[in-house]
């Protein structure tokens, strides 16, 4: 995991660095002054892959963050519903933030997949399921005798991850309970807004991990020149798909030219 790698390569270069010297490289790009130059170059090679993984997570992560707080005030728009709100713009309300909610869900798919760029990433498999548990919360609306949205039609598919408004349910529960309807949603609607907040929030799990990127990114820029002088040139990382759109994202964010592939 990326995590794990950075401190203990982190650990195992800063012992090594006070303890050898540079002696020039070879035309390969390896030290052949050291013990063993090739398992050198191999770390070298491992640091250069992560250099462009921790800027295409931070990319992705940077903008996990944003979207958190555009959802946090679509949840937070959810409370203006009323008993004076017609049918209408309820059941309106309520599609607009399901089409909301499986945009964000669509737009972190592909990276939360196995092998991807954010499968291993605590900070966004648990915003991704705190956001899930908020939706499919059972208690909002028990004084009025529902169960949360899914009364009102609106569930979730295991396996898609995705959203649905069953209109036809919603209208039913209208037409019996619209008081029940409206003190569901503005239940929802603040307990969802909640939890985006805290999740974004300083020294959450979001903040954190950025701040961690952020770190792990600049250790290695600032001692990458030495690193390579004593340890090889390493192979050049070479992003594709997923992460070499969000290295180019991080790139134009950051104002700089990545030199790592």
């Amino acid at each position: 995991m990326l995590t794990s790698s950075t401190g203990s390569s982190s650990d195992a270069l800063g012992n090594v660095l006070d303890t050898s010297s540079s002696k020039g490289l070879s035309a390969s790009g390896r030290n052949t002054a050291l013990f063993d130059p090739e398992s050198a170059y191999r770390m070298m090679s491992v640091i250069n892959y992560d250099e462009v993984s921790y800027k295409a997570q931070f990319s992705e992560m940077s903008q996990m963050k944003s979207w958190l707080s555009e959802m946090q005030q679509d949840a937070q728009s959810l409370g203006g519903i009323s008993l004076t709100s017609s049918d209408d713009s309820i059941r309106a309300s309520l599609q607009t933030f399901t089409d909301q909610y499986n945009a964000w869900v669509k737009r972190f798919d592909a990276d939360m997949q196995s092998g991807s760029l954010l499968a291993d990433t605590q900070a966004a498999q648990v915003s991704r399921y705190e956001l899930e548990q908020s939706v499919e919360n059972m208690f909002n609306g028990a004084s009025d005798g529902l169960h949360g949205l899914r009364d009102l039609g609106l569930t979730i598919d295991p396996y898609s991850n995705l959203a649905t408004l069953d209109s036809t349910r919603l209208d039913a529960v209208l037409a019996s309970n619209k008081q029940g309807v409206v003190d569901t949603v503005q239940q929802f609607s603040a307990n969802f807004a909640k939890s985006a907040e805290l999740l974004n929030s300083d020294g959450n799990f979001i903040p954190k991990r950025l701040n961690n990127l952020s770190r792990a990114i600049a250790y290695i820029e600032d001692n990458k020149s030495s690193l390579q002088a004593e340890f090889g040139l390493g192979d050049a990382a070479k992003p594709s798909g997923l992460v070499a759109q969000a290295l180019a994202a991080y790139q134009q964010m950051s104002g700089k030219t990545d030199s790592s592939h």
